[in-house]
């Protein structure tokens, strides 16, 4: 049986001598964990530290209670490009904090509703911690439905950020400067990209044993390996020492109502297992986890009308024809055959396709 971080036995007999620990503190306690290395040791929080307000972005937030506000006070020009809602949660009693990331991609609605969810659902007289909520970070795209900021730039390649950079390099350094110093784990909330549908999915570096017990703990859809793309929050925040996983899951531009249940669920599940909730701990079994993913594009020379013939969580084996490219000049047909064994945990939908394009993500297992 796992050794919570913060059992009831240690928060009922902590001394007041204790202090929160920071999140390099937290990412050993959960290897100790995850390795057997021992118990956790008798982690707590002062009963003096914790009644005093929660301070974020100049504003407090008692014990027991929500608040919600702007990233930037004021009423100015830049203010409507820059600003985002900002959600904070502080539990009755103490325990570690949970921050939640949604909308660097505009585009990305599942996440966005995810992350509004779980805070409306929060019942602050139970909650063990602190739940900081970030659910619209490009907050002109989730207006709007563009992906990318006003800059024209992906704020998930601009993290860590620079104060004196452009607008998605603002707002990244704000978000890393100003928020994630208090994180002691972090789930970022995103869907496919444009034109394409994912299964829902982990995303996480299962090479780093607090890491991988984060995406297991998840306890919804699939698994999968791989550290991100330089610049993005994920792979940027890890390498502070936050435990950080990614939850992708259904098609951008539209509320699925089926993956935002199941982002719900996850988080519950990720706040049982820091012992933030009473409530039972959920975990995927090993079998749903894939070390290896690659996209199959459609080739060159061969673009057209593409329709898929195999859909979202198929099982797939080589040879098997996932889909075709039709040339709407020539009617000449081109299918697309798997040369591996795997699933589909990630498609395009029927649209026109140039070489080259994305148009099914397969998964399969193997050691990393």
């Amino acid at each position: 049986m796992r050794t919570l971080i913060l059992n009831k036995k240690s928060r009922a007999n902590a001394s007041a001598s204790y202090r929160r620990p920071g999140r390099h503190t937290a990412a050993l306690v959960l290897l100790l964990c995850v390795t057997g290395i021992g118990a956790f040791p008798a982690v707590a929080y002062a009963d003096d530290d914790w009644s005093a307000p929660f301070q974020l972005l100049g504003r407090d937030t008692a014990p027991g209670t929500k608040n919600k506000f702007q990233f930037i006070d004021g009423q100015s020009f830049e203010a409507s490009y820059l600003n985002s809602p900002v959600f904070v949660a502080r539990g009755a009693k103490p325990g570690p904090t949970l921050c939640l990331a949604a909308g660097i991609h505009g585009d990305e609605l599942n996440g966005v509703e995810v992350a509004r969810r779980v805070f409306a659902d929060l019942d602050v007289q139970k909650l063990r911690g602190t739940v900081i909520a970030l659910p619209a970070i490009n907050a002109e795209g989730v207006r709007t439905g563009n992906r990318y900021l006003s800059d024209r730039r992906d704020l998930n390649r601009a993290f860590p950020g620079n104060a004196g950079g452009s607008v998605a390099s603002i707002i990244a350094h704000a978000v890393f400067t100003k928020v994630l110093n208090h994180c002691d784990a972090l789930v970022d909330l995103h869907t496919a990209s444009n034109n394409r549908a994912n299964v829902p999915q982990i995303r996480a570096d299962l090479s780093n044993p607090a890491i991988r017990e984060l995406a297991l703990h998840f306890g919804v859809g699939i698994v999968l390996h791989g550290a991100g793309p330089s610049g993005s929050l994920r792979d940027e925040a890890a390498k502070t020492g936050i435990p950080v996983i990614i939850y992708e899951a259904g098609e951008p531009l539209r509320f699925e109502e089926d993956e935002i249940a199941r982002g719900r669920e996850g988080v519950r599940n990720v706040m049982a297992y820091l012992d933030m909730t009473d409530t039972a701990i959920q975990k995927v079994s090993e079998d749903q986890v894939y070390q290896k993913s690659k996209w199959v594009r459609a080739p060159r020379g061969n673009g057209g009308f593409f329709f898929p013939a195999r859909g979202l969580g198929d099982i797939i084996r080589k040879g098997d024809i996932l889909g075709k490219v039709i040339d709407p000049l020539t009617d000449e047909v081109y299918e697309i055959a798997s040369t591996l064994d795997g699933v589909v945990v990630g498609v395009a939908v029927p649209q026109p396709v140039l070489s080259g394009y994305g148009l099914f993500h397969l998964a399969w297992h193997d050691s990393i």
